[in-house]
C-alpha cells in the first residue's frame, strides 16, 4: 500500500538544498582544512589543537539535542524551523570571519582565541543548521519525497564542497597576497555574504507540512525516552557516529598527506606541458574530483535505491568506499594517477551515503510517531547531528593526537615515522572503522515494506485526526 501524498515541486526541493550550500561552505572547511589551517596558518601545537577539537566539539554536540527540542517547542508564523534561517544567518557569517582570524598575540593568547571563536561558530552553526536539517522531517509525509529531498540537499551540499576544494586555498592565497592569516580572513568575508544569500533562498522558498499529533504533549521525558528506545534510531545513531570516524580522520590529513607524501610533482599533461605543481594544487584537485564524483553518486543512488531498496544500496556502496580507502595504504607518490582514481571510486560510493543516512533519520521520525503517537523530529535530526559532531571530534583528535605522538612538526620535512603514521592514517585507520561502522548497520530493522507500512498507516491517522 503506497501513500498518496502529494508531491514536492522541484522549486521547493531547490530552495531547501540552498540550506546546504551554505552550510557545507563551512562544514567542508571544518572537514578538510581545519586541522591544516590551525597546524599551519594559525600555527598553534597539534597536541593543543587536538584537544580544542576534542572539548570543543563534544561540547557541541551535546547542545545539539537541546536545540533540537528548542527547535520542537517553538511556534511562529514561519513554522517551527524554518524561522531560525532567517534569525541567525548573519551571526553566523560573523563568526565565521571571526574564526580564520589570526590575532596577533602570544601561544597561549591565540589557543584562548581559538577555543572562544571555535565554540561561538560550532554553537551558531547548531543553533542554524539542526532546525534546517529537522525540515527535511516535516516537509512531507511521504519517504520517498523526503529521499528525494534528501537527494536534492546532497547534491547543493556536494557543490558546496566543490566550491570549498577548488577555491579556499587559491583564493586565500590570492587574497593574501603572501600573507596567509590574511588570506583567510577575507575569503571567509567572502564565504559569509553568500552563506547569507543562500540562507534566506532556503527560509523563503520551503514550507513545514508535517504537524506533531494534536494527542502529543511535549516533555523532556518523555522526548527521551522515546529518543532511546527508538531501536532503528539507535543503530542508526551508532552507524552514523563510526561512518563519520571513518570519513573524519582521512579528511583531517588529507592536506597533510599531500604536503609532506606526495610533495610538489613535476608532471606531463595533456594541453599544459611538462610543470611543477604545489602540493596546494594537488591537493585542491583531490578533493574537487572527490566531489564531483560525491556529487554523480548523489544523482546515482536515487534511482539505485528505489530499485534495491536503501538498506542493500547502502551496504553495497560502502564496502566499495572502505576497499578504496584501505587501497591507499599500498601506493607511493610515484602513484598519482592511481590515489586520484581511487579517491573518485571512493567519493563515487562513499560520498552519497549520507544521503540515505538523513532519509534514514526521517523514516525513524515516523516509526517513533507510528509506534507510540508521538513526534519529536527536531529531537531525532539533533541527536543524529550530534552523532556527526562526535565522530567528527573524535576523528580530528586521533588524527592530531597521533601525529604528535609520532614526531610531527608543522612546515619541515617528516621524520619516516611521521610520514609512515600520516599515511596510515589516510588508509588503514579508517578503513578499519569503516568495517565496524557496516557491522552495525547490518541489523538496522526498517525495510522498504515496513516504511511504506507505516507510511500509510500514519496517512489514515493524520486524516481521520483532522
Amino acid at each position: 500500500m503506497h501513500s498518496t501524498a502529494p508531491i514536492l515541486s522541484f522549486k521547493e526541493k531547490v530552495a531547501y538544498g540552498f540550506g546546504d550550500l551554505a552550510s557545507v561552505l563551512y562544514w567542508q572547511t571544518f572537514m578538510l582544512y581545519f586541522t591544516y589551517f590551525y597546524t599551519d596558518v594559525f600555527i598553534i601545537p597539534a597536541s593543543a589543537a587536538a584537544t580544542m577539537f576534542l572539548v570543543s566539539r563534544l561540547f557541541d554536540g551535546i547542545n545539539d539535542p537541546i536545540m533540537g527540542m528548542i527547535a520542537d517547542r517553538t511556534k511562529t508564523r514561519w513554522g517551527k524551523f524554518r524561522p531560525y534561517l532567517l534569525w541567525l544567518c548573519v551571526p553566523f557569517a560573523v563568526s565565521g570571519v571571526l574564526v580564520f582570524t589570526t590575532p596577533d598575540f602570544g601561544e597561549s593568547g591565540k589557543i584562548i582565541w581559538a577555543y572562544s571563536t571555535f565554540i561561538l561558530i560550532m554553537m551558531l552553526y547548531t543553533a542554524i543548521n539542526i532546525p534546517y536539517t529537522s525540515l527535511l522531517g516535516v516537509i512531507s509525509p511521504n519517504s520517498q519525497d523526503r529521499t528525494s529531498v534528501s537527494s536534492v540537499k546532497f547534491i547543493f551540499a556536494f557543490a558546496a564542497g566543490i566550491i570549498v576544494s577548488a577555491t579556499l586555498l587559491p583564493l586565500t592565497k590570492t587574497l593574501g597576497g603572501g600573507n596567509d592569516p590574511k588570506g583567510w580572513q577575507l575569503t571567509f568575508v567572502l564565504y559569509g555574504i553568500a552563506a547569507v544569500v543562500f540562507f534566506l533562498i532556503a527560509f523563503k522558498g520551503t514550507r513545514e507540512r508535517v504537524i506533531p499529533p494534536a494527542s502529543h504533549k511535549p516533555s523532556v521525558k518523555s522526548d527521551i525516552r522515546a529518543l532511546f528506545t527508538n531501536k532503528p534510531w539507535l543503530i542508526l545513531w551508532a552507524t552514523t557516529i563510526t561512518f563519520i570516524l571513518f570519513v573524519a580522520i582521512r579528511s583531517s590529513v588529507t592536506a597533510h598527506y599531500f604536503k609532506y607524501f606526495i610533495g610538489e610533482q613535476a608532471l606531463s599533461l595533456p594541453f599544459a606541458g611538462n610543470h611543477v605543481y604545489s602540493f596546494e594544487t594537488l591537493v585542491s584537485v583531490y578533493n574537487t574530483i572527490g566531489q564531483l564524483a560525491s556529487l554523480l553518486g548523489v544523482i546515482l543512488i536515487l534511482p539505485i535505491s528505489r530499485i534495491f531498496g536503501k538498506k542493500k544500496t547502502f551496504i553495497a556502496f560502502f564496502m566499495i568506499a572502505i576497499v578504496s580507502t584501505a587501497s591507499m595504504y599500498f601506493l607511493t607518490a610515484d602513484h598519482l594517477g592511481i590515489i586520484y582514481f581511487f579517491q573518485i571510486i571512493g567519493s563515487l560510493t562513499g560520498g552519497p551515503l549520507a544521503v540515505l543516512l538523513w532519509a534514514m533519520y526521517a523514516d525513524t521520525a515516523d516509526y517513533d510517531e507510528w509506534k507510540r503517537g508521538q513526534r519529536a523530529t527536531g529531537l531525532i535530526f539533533s541527536a543524529s547531528t550530534m552523532s556527526q559532531k562526535f565522530g567528527w571530534a573524535i576523528g580530528a583528535y586521533i588524527a592530531l593526537t597521533l601525529m604528535a605522538g609520532i614526531g610531527f612538526e608543522p612546515n619541515v620535512d617528516q621524520s619516516p615515522d611521521s610520514l609512515r603514521g600520516i599515511v596510515l592514517l589516510f588508509s588503514l585507520i579508517p578503513a578499519m572503522i569503516g568495517i565496524v561502522s557496516l557491522l552495525i548497520y547490518f541489523v538496522y530493522p526498517l525495510s522498504e515494506s515496513k516504511v511504506e507500512q507505516m507510511t500509510a498507516e500514519l496517512e489514515i491517522r493524520r486524516k481521520e485526526s483532522e
